[in-house]
């Protein structure tokens, strides 16, 4: 395993690795990780820290790595609420009531691609293999959202609706807001075909040409990043504000899961964010 970044943090403890980063690290009033395929119990193509129940691997190790990786990143097992993700763009606000779902507790809305909370005691999880995480947090208001961002989310302006709903629902001002745009397939690795190329050429306003390269013979290399990176911009936020992760999940595929690099035979990862208690 080679691990090779500028701006992302890769921790160790107890055997669990996870990556963090400084631009929210200096945010005194939360908790984040992003997770690994290091320190867990699940085996085969879940190797080793696997954290999504829906790729068949057994409940019981899945429910066992979660507690392993909260003990090592700092993070209460109770306290999880996971998203229920299918590349659409329903944010929902949660609260300590809404503590379990997905984890322990069975999904009770099947579409969520993005939460927000100003509670402390509530853990955000939301669920990776190439797809692009952000994470949101203002330090002002005291708010954190964690959004899901595949192409399909990418395009239909995840992030900034998230930043809308930060806005409307707990008064943030966009540019008071802190963001990281996490590991994900980069540009190097995101071989698109024209149809997908296609809806990322019709985001005129985003100035294309700056995340799309033509390969030739119907391909082209997409940059997801950078385009969420624009999108926080539209939705208000500042350059200065944004941080965007050097690691892509395909380079990197003996620390992170990559459904490109496996071919779909694989574990899940996590983004994990949390208001501390006072």
């Amino acid at each position: 395993m080679i691990y090779n970044s500028k701006n992302t943090d890769l921790k160790f403890v107890d055997g669990v690795g996870f990556l963090q980063f400084p631009i929210l690290g200096r945010l005194d009033f939360i908790n984040h990780a992003f997770s690994t395929r290091v320190g867990g119990v699940s085996d085969g193509a879940y190797k080793s820290m696997n954290l999504n129940f829906k790729r068949g691997d057994d409940p019981e190790k899945v429910m066992e790595n979660y507690r392993i990786f909260c003990k090592a990143a700092g993070f209460d097992f109770d306290s999880l609420v996971s998203s229920s993700q299918d590349h659409n763009t329903f944010v929902r606000c949660v609260t300590k009531a809404d503590r379990g779902i997905g984890i322990t507790r069975p999904h009770d809305i099947e579409s969520v691609d993005a939460l927000v909370t100003n509670e402390p005691g509530v853990t955000l999880v939301t669920h990776y293999a190439d797809c692009t995480p952000i994470f949101l947090a203002d330090p002002e208001k005291k708010v954190i959202a964690l959004a899901h961002a595949g192409w399909r989310g990418t395009v239909s302006k995840i992030g900034e609706i998230t930043v809308e709903k930060m806005v409307s629902e707990y008064g943030c001002d966009p540019t008071d807001i802190i963001a990281v745009i996490g590991p994900a397939i980069g540009q190097c690795c995101y071989e698109v075909d024209t149809p997908v190329y296609e809806e990322f050429a019709c985001l005129t306003e985003l100035k294309p040409a700056y995340f799309t390269q033509m390969l030739g013979h119907g391909k082209y290399l997409v940059d997801l990043k950078e385009t969420n990176r624009r999108m926080l911009l539209e939705a208000g936020l500042l350059s200065i504000n944004i941080m965007i992760s050097d690691v892509c999940t395909k380079c990197n595929s003996g620390l992170l899961y990559s459904h490109r690099a496996s071919g779909g035979q694989r574990g899940g990862l996590v983004a994990m964010m949390c208001i501390n208690n006072e």
